[in-house]
């Protein structure tokens, strides 16, 4: 529990500084919409979408202006609901949730940008990842399921999004055992977990937020879990590192704005959302699906996207994914 309290601290002084500007910034805003959209790049009902309805509701309950709704544009890995913001007005009356995937498809060739194309506003939570599996596999551990993948090359599936961060996971994976998987593609966390259920595929990268329900009651199951630390949500389950894999691995959600947003409305937005992270109830609330909220700044988001860029790029290129 400490590793997650440590986090939270942190994304609360930045949270601090961020509201010094709040009165001035939504001063400085001018808002051609009573309500603002923000796109969320994925069907209902995934991790994403559960992550940011959640802020949105606290951001509009602490009074934002204009008021905040979320909008789902599904489709193309989180891509068409990016072109869509893309080509939206600079206004601040439309706004992108998203993350690490603007890199990994852009990377992997599934799309001619990446996140320097918008203007970020500020990292919301951090999830990592688990490596998930049916509940009847024939394996309990990562140990276990790379055995098994020595033992038969190929032939053990694994749902992901082609050039997603999900297939990056499984991509490290291979690299890190010697191990080849059966990529089969999927758009999106929900598609995964439903084929998982079905039994159509053997494995899949998943967060604790949207499968934390069916590894309770044993559809499901978590071979190697992708922090530093044991998961507190799931203290049974080892670490990857554990197991002998030097893996850690999560996605950091944050939002973005069309390029050429002004500076005021950056800020606008920036501070709205910092008000929405000082909610207590929200970072109980996440806590307890498996994510941590992790407030930073659109400096800190900038810096973020570009370190991850390379690393994704040198993952990308060692296995010959770049084209």
């Amino acid at each position: 529990m400490k590793r997650r309290f440590s986090i939270v601290a942190a994304g609360l002084a930045a949270v601090g500084l961020a509201l010094a500007a709040w009165t001035a910034t939504a001063t400085a805003a001018d808002f051609p919409c009573g309500t603002a959209k923000l796109i969320v790049p994925y069907k209902p009902g995934g991790g994403t979408d559960i992550i940011f309805r959640i802020f949105v509701n606290a951001a509009n309950k602490a009074g934002a202006k204009p008021a905040l709704q979320v909008v789902n544009i599904g489709g193309q890995s989180g891509m068409k609901g990016a072109k869509h913001v893309r080509a939206a007005k600079p206004d601040g009356c439309t706004l992108l949730a998203h993350h690490e995937a603007l890199i990994t498809n852009f990377v992997g060739g599934k799309s001619d940008f990446t996140w320097d194309a918008f203007e970020p506003v500020a990292i919301l939570t951090y999830t990592p990842y688990v490596l998930g599996a049916r509940g009847d596999a024939p394996y309990n551990t990562l140990t276990e399921l790379v055995a098994a993948a020595k033992k038969a090359p190929g032939d053990i599936s694994v749902g992901v999004g082609l050039a997603s961060t999900s297939h990056f996971l499984t991509l490290i994976l291979e690299d890190a055992t010697g191990i080849k998987l059966k990529n089969v593609p999927y758009d999106g966390t929900k598609a995964k977990v439903s084929a998982l259920l079905a039994k159509n595929i053997d494995l899949s990268a998943l967060d604790v937020i949207s499968s934390k329900k069916y590894i309770g009651e044993g559809s499901l199951k978590v071979l190697a879990s992708a922090t530093a630390e044991r998961d507190p949500l799931i203290p049974d389950v080892p670490t990857f590192k554990e197991q002998g894999v030097d893996l850690i691995y999560g996605l950091n959600r944050g939002v973005y704005l069309p390029k050429g947003t002004s500076a005021a409305l950056v800020k606008h937005w920036e501070a709205a959302f910092a008000k929405a992270a000082e909610d207590p109830s929200i970072v109980a609330e996440l806590s307890k699906k498996g994510t941590v909220v992790q407030y930073a700044d659109a400096a800190a988001l900038r810096a973020k996207m570009t370190g991850q860029t390379a690393v994704f790029m040198k993952i990308a290129k060692a296995v010959g994914l770049v084209k």
